[in-house]
């Protein structure tokens, strides 16, 4: 399994995104996908995950600003991000479970200007 992932950039506080993370096989044989982020000096966060049934949950700190949804046909998980703000700056991986296997993608840097 290779993920790409990509729509990284530089955003003022209050704008959005929207990052892509499109995968060599299909998305129907992940048991579930998900984005992760990490701060220059913190550690690796879960974000937003989406199951394979659909079933979405977030992290606190995103509720009501990012959505996580996916693009079966084109084997594609996206992350829009609404109302960023400086803390969500980090570089934010696409990662997905597969069993007991954990695929992560190369990561794209999200950079939000206060």
């Amino acid at each position: 399994v290779q993920l790409q992932a990509s729509g990284g950039g530089l955003v003022q506080a209050g704008g959005s995104l929207r990052v892509s993370c499109t995968s060599t096989e299909s998305i129907f044989s992940f048991t579930d996908m998900g984005w992760y982020r990490q701060a220059p000096g913190k550690q690796r966060e879960l974000v937003a995950a989406i199951s394979n049934g659909g079933t979405t949950n977030y992290a606190d700190s995103v509720k009501g600003r990012f959505t996580i949804s996916r693009d079966i046909y084109k084997k594609t998980m996206y992350l829009q991000m609404n109302s960023l703000k400086a803390e969500d700056t980090a570089v934010y991986y696409c990662s997905v479970h597969r069993g007991p296997a954990t695929y992560w993608g190369q990561g794209t840097q999200v950079t939000v200007s206060s």
